[in-house]
């Protein structure tokens, strides 16, 4: 009993900890190509995890916490209907568009809470992190809806057709790392479009939260009548 209830607290002393954890689950599970009932199972659950999760990050940092949560609600609604079975490219457009506005939505909440601090905790260093994921498997979801939208979206060597999940997620954080490691190319002009708006969130992203965090530490070693006075 003991060990659950640390747990929770530390579950809500550093919810971007265990959201970073959950993705890098799903990121392993993601390796296999199962379709079997377990594997969506399991997935979906981690899946749905993670979304309550953001649900609670978006409730307890400065965020339109109704729109948030209705896209929390609505992807798990439809990822729920995915993982049952469901085939209809409909469904799966609704669901990513769900999901990534949910993603984006917490992004969007951590962003803020972390400017809106002016010492640099333990939950920050995560919560940095935690946004720059979230940016990443956003993206990816719209690159999944860009291919069910517009067939050959992009293109890869030796593949032809739909991309796997796993190499959107690669394409994604390719780009916004800017590294250039992807050898997924985006053709389509609303998947080119989508590609731009990364690279450059992925820049000022870097650029922003760099510089918050280096002000923030600098802050910290400040003697205490110059913190009192800024």
């Amino acid at each position: 009993m003991q060990a659950f209830v640390d747990l929770w607290k530390g579950f809500r002393a550093l919810p971007s900890a265990w959201l970073l954890l959950l993705q890098a689950i799903i990121l392993v599970l993601s390796v296999l190509t199962r379709d079997d009932v377990t594997y969506r199972t399991l997935t979906w659950i981690l899946g749905a995890l993670v979304l309550l999760i953001i649900a609670k990050v978006i409730r307890k940092t400065p965020m339109f916490t109704i729109l948030g949560l209705s896209f929390v609600g609505g992807a798990l609604i439809f990822s729920f209907l995915l993982m049952l079975g469901a085939k209809d490219p409909n469904i799966q457009i609704i669901a990513h568009c769900f999901e990534a506005a949910a993603y984006f939505s917490a992004a969007y909440g951590l962003l803020r809470y972390m400017f809106a601090d002016r010492y640099l905790t333990k939950d920050e260093l995560f919560a940095a992190g935690a946004v720059f994921t979230l940016i990443a498997w956003g993206f990816a979801f719209l690159y999944s809806v860009c291919q069910l939208l517009v067939a050959d979206s992009f293109i890869k060597p030796g593949v032809v057709g739909m991309q796997s999940w796993l190499d959107l997620l690669f394409l994604s954080f390719s780009l916004q790392s800017a590294t250039g490691l992807s050898d997924i190319l985006p053709i389509s002009p609303l998947a080119r479009m989508f590609a731009i708006l990364q690279m450059f969130c992925g820049v000022m992203y870097l650029a922003l939260i760099v510089s918050r965090l280096i002000a923030l530490q600098y802050i910290a070693h400040l003697p205490k009548h110059d913190q009192d006075r800024d």
